[in-house]
């Protein structure tokens, strides 16, 4: 019955559908429904499941954003995995989210070459990236799940959040890129993408990048 009903749920984007009394193993089902080769992205909380359509403008944001931080990684020599929309879930929490994007970083190792990852026994992310153009973000959840580190981007502003003591602490500089105003920076080189294009962004902030 949840399955027909949801072939029926049309989400413009933008929007959002919230169902109550989602069970775990109905959330198994809809995810498995959905599919990985969808635009809709959901996040779970204790039987509240939220799918969430974004917008075009929600999207050039995330692209370009996680490509600056791409970019940061390689100037700086540093190995990671950019899993992007990954569903992240943790069943004896009963959460679950889809992040923006994502990446791990300093635990890249322990999940290198896995094809699937269990947060019950894998590390979570290090870093997520979630752009607020239609307020979707969920900071508890990604507490729950051990995040270090999370980037919010709202309004032409980016809000760094770092993971103390259960409770996200917003911060003036980031976990995995000390020293390097990124705040200010990274709203910057996504303002003049719109204008001189991807491309010549990306490389006018790697230069940045390897002058600091």
């Amino acid at each position: 019955m949840m399955l027909l009903e949801l072939k029926r749920i049309h989400v413009p984007p933008g929007q959002r559908v919230l169902l109550e009394d989602v069970t775990w193993i109905e959330l198994e089902a809809i995810l498995e429904e959905l599919g990985e080769h969808r635009a809709a992205r959901i996040a779970y909380d204790r039987g509240i499941l939220e799918i969430m359509a974004p917008l075009p403008e929600h999207e050039f944001d995330k692209e370009i954003i996680g490509d600056l931080i791409k970019a940061l990684l390689e100037e700086l020599d540093i190995e990671f995995v950019s899993l992007g929309s990954t569903t992240f879930k943790n069943q004896f929490m009963e959460k679950g989210i889809e992040p923006d994007q994502c990446f791990y970083i300093k635990n890249e190792a322990l999940i290198r070459g896995k094809k699937r990852l269990d947060l019950t026994i894998d590390p979570p992310p290090d870093l997520a990236l979630e752009i607020d153009i239609t307020s979707r973000t969920h900071p508890n959840i990604y507490q729950a799940l051990n995040v270090p580190e999370l980037w919010r981007f709202e309004n032409g502003k980016l809000q760094i959040n770092i993971l103390e003591n259960g409770n996200y602490i917003e911060s003036q500089s980031s976990l995995n890129f000390p020293n390097l105003p990124l705040i200010e920076v990274i709203p910057q080189y996504l303002e003049q993408s719109k204008t001189a294009g991807r491309n010549a962004t990306i490389k006018s902030f790697r230069n940045w990048v390897r002058q600091q």
